[in-house]
């Protein structure tokens, strides 16, 4: 009961704080503005850090390396690394009070570097430059995450070369690192040809086979897909180019042309050229058609293309418009088709096939071209 009295009459005694300068808070504004004033870490803070781990101050463990020993902190390498940590349990102590660790197969350099970033969590760039791949191994075995994180950002941010990628390829599929190893095969893919001549490449070929028998592979069938993709490319081209001769013979037909000649339309003097690149295409050919006299008798390689394109139209054609399509021919094709055969009729479907799918292509890419651009 008094200590309730006496906590009640602290309460009553203690002063409101004072209000800031032409502001009036409650209680729960001034608790917000004090959390959000609250004092942040400093440049000040991470160089305490830096200076305790370069002085060595009050230093209670000796990490041997391969040119030297770096003095350390047991507290600080245990709190970042639970591999130092479980390393620390079961070391000894040497010289006195010291215990020792070691940490050998990599510059001594790269491990001051490594271990600095375990005090301040930072690392300088050149050092960042010169030693990526040595922190990436360091950071993978003693886990530790951010560092890790940092040196495959890097990696794939520039500091990837030809010189480099073979090793980090190897130290990626080591380190679980599995978007890295994809990047490092399509560099090697992509310059195969200067990374083949690096001194990476050729420690490799001594060392894991089988790892270079996979990449040469990979090399193989990246060059028969492009081919593939290649010739593709070009099939396209010829079934857009057999679309585009299928618009102009109907812009032939059903308008006139100026390239060409009007088939049953006076052209005025003041119309638009033509906007049909094919025809500059069939002009030859259907000049050529017109005067043949070996067409009927099938004689003419130059008719048969001309038949060809006729027929083709006339299945691209649609039925409804077949009566009244203009160009020659059409009907008759159509009324063809009744006694063909099934190899032919299977020939012809997919050349419709091919010929609808490159117009449709071509137009979803000038869609995405548009697209773009405006989003541009």
């Amino acid at each position: 009961m008094e200590e309730q009295n006496w906590k009640m009459s602290t309460q009553k005694c203690c002063p409101e704080p004072p209000p800031f300068h032409g502001l009036t808070a409650s209680r729960n504004q001034y608790e917000r503005l004090a959390k959000s004033s609250c004092i942040r870490p400093s440049n000040k803070t991470s160089d305490l850090w830096e200076r305790l781990f370069a002085d060595s101050y009050r230093a209670d463990v000796c990490v041997y390396t391969s040119d030297g020993v770096i003095p350390a902190h047991t507290s600080i390498l245990g709190m970042a690394s639970p591999v130092l940590k479980s390393m620390l349990k079961q070391a000894k102590r040497r010289g006195g009070r010291r215990r020792a660790i070691s940490i050998r197969g990599v510059p001594h350099h790269a491990v001051r570097v490594f271990l600095r970033f375990l005090y301040t969590s930072s690392c300088e760039e050149e050092e960042m430059n010169q030693f990526v791949l040595h922190l990436l191994v360091l950071s993978h075995v003693f886990v530790i995450p951010t560092l890790k994180k940092e040196c495959i950002q890097q990696l794939e941010g520039g500091l990837l070369t030809v010189d480099n990628v073979v090793d980090a390829l190897q130290l990626a599929r080591l380190c679980d690192a599995p978007r890295l190893s994809l990047l490092c095969q399509r560099l090697i893919v992509s310059k195969f040809k200067d990374v083949s001549s690096s001194g990476g490449w050729k420690v490799m070929r001594q060392c894991d086979p089988k790892l270079e028998k996979e990449l040469l592979e990979s090399v193989v069938d990246a060059d028969s897909r492009k081919v593939e993709r290649l010739k593709r490319v070009e099939e396209n081209k010829i079934y857009l180019q057999l679309h585009e001769a299928m618009e102009a013979l109907v812009h032939i037909c059903r308008d006139g042309c100026r390239t060409i000649g009007p088939h049953d339309k006076v052209l005025k003097r003041n119309a638009e050229p033509c906007n049909f690149p094919a025809c500059k295409g069939l002009e030859a050919l259907v000049r050529h058609f017109a005067s043949c006299k070996n067409r009927v008798l099938g004689g003419c390689v130059h008719c048969k293309r001309m038949w060809q394109l006729l027929e083709l139209h006339s299945r691209l054609c649609c039925a409804d418009q077949a009566e009244g399509c203009k160009v020659p021919l059409c009907r008759h094709f159509k009324e063809k088709l009744k006694n063909q055969s099934k190899k032919d009729e299977l020939k012809w479907r997919m050349l419709v096939t091919k010929v609808l799918e490159a117009k449709n292509f071509s137009v979803a890419q000038m869609h995405n071209s548009s697209i773009l651009l405006d989003g541009s």
